[in-house]
């Protein structure tokens, strides 16, 4: 079959590999899409540390089941358990080891032993990609595999709004509109938000933003709290920049919160004043990737929550993989997405 190869970082080519072999309690899956994340360009630039090389990235995506494992469960379950050849699927990439303290204590995203599917063994950048069965969750009809492909990130940002927990009427900050930014937008207006406000250098993003519900964007968040002085209940960044993080704290009202939840490089660093979070109460959190909330992304997409149509702006083939990376690295549209068998 045919893949992307990250051969090691800045290195990448097309090229052909071995198709995969189900192992006892795993799938083949046919990709039907997979969508570019940041942690991609991470992975790419040798910034994601969890990452061996050479790796076939590519962690958001589905597509159709052509073969099965031995062990594999049929015959039983509900709708969307029972997996079957021909079954269309998202997959959840978490890899956890269910053996750690953080596993056994309900926390798997953060297991000791951590992986996932196209971050640390190979993904769904390539026409085939294999998985683990009980990763597998079965689509209704009426979704897409390029909407599909989208649950995935939903699930992280699902994730993160637990981890948030904003209270009805909370003022909202999100700083970063791309994927990840206007997925929490969509979510946290959905919970009950009084007043959502969004930054970004990108004025296309923005527009996006505001047809989304924003309630008003910026392009600096000095601006904003020129306007805004005694600043948010809950503020995101969703960039992973360190001086986009910074500013997103000095925008945190008394008593607010903060979460870091935009990926950056290991060995990046920002400048908080711990007086401020002292005298201000304020609370600083990180959200980390996917936790029990692959489930109920797919049925917030299935119910209409989510307006797929405002991310689903760019698509390639495989063979334009690197173009497709530098097309997300420019900000162009929203979310791009590679279709491996198109």
């Amino acid at each position: 079959m045919r893949a992307a190869i990250i051969d090691k970082p800045g290195e990448i080519h097309i090229g052909n590999v071995p198709d995969p072999k189900p192992r006892p309690h795993e799938l083949i899956v046919r990709v039907g899409a997979c969508g570019i994340c940041g942690t991609d360009l991470h992975i790419a630039a040798g910034e994601f540390p969890p990452s061996p090389y050479p790796i076939i990235p590519g962690h958001e995506f589905a597509g159709e089941v052509v073969a099965i494992g031995s062990d594999v469960p049929q015959g039983i379950g509900t709708q969307q358990t029972n997996i079957a050849v021909g079954a269309r699927v998202a997959i959840d990439p978490s890899l956890f080891c269910g053996h750690c303290i953080f596993c056994r204590t309900g926390h798997g995203n953060l297991c000791l032993n951590w992986g996932a599917i196209g971050d640390t063994v190979n993904g769904a950048f390539a026409e085939y990609v294999a998985v683990p069965a009980a990763n597998a969750y079965v689509l209704p009809d009426t979704i897409s595999f390029r909407e599909a492909a989208l649950i995935e990130p939903i699930s992280c940002a699902v994730h993160g709004i637990h981890r948030l927990a904003p209270k009805l009427g909370d003022t909202l900050l999100i700083v970063g509109a791309g994927t990840m930014g206007l997925l929490l937008l969509q979510l946290a207006l959905r919970g009950g938000i009084a007043k959502a406000v969004v930054v970004d250098v990108n004025t296309q993003r923005l527009e996006r933003a505001r047809q989304l519900g924003a309630s008003s964007t910026y392009t600096d968040v000095k601006t904003l709290l020129s306007e805004e002085p005694l600043g948010f209940d809950c503020v995101v960044d969703a960039t992973g920049v360190a001086s986009a993080i910074e500013g997103a704290f000095d925008a945190v009202t008394r008593g607010g919160k903060l979460m870091v939840f935009g990926v950056a490089p290991k060995e990046a660093r920002v400048s908080l004043s711990p007086f401020r979070i002292y005298n201000d109460e304020i609370t600083v959190i990180g959200s980390m990737a996917v936790l029990y909330s692959f489930q109920a992304a797919l049925d917030l997409m299935s119910s209409g929550a989510i307006t797929t149509k405002a991310f689903l702006t760019e698509t390639l083939p495989l063979d334009e993989f690197p173009k497709a990376l530098d097309m997300v690295k420019r900000g162009v549209g929203v979310k791009t997405q590679v279709l491996p068998n198109e």
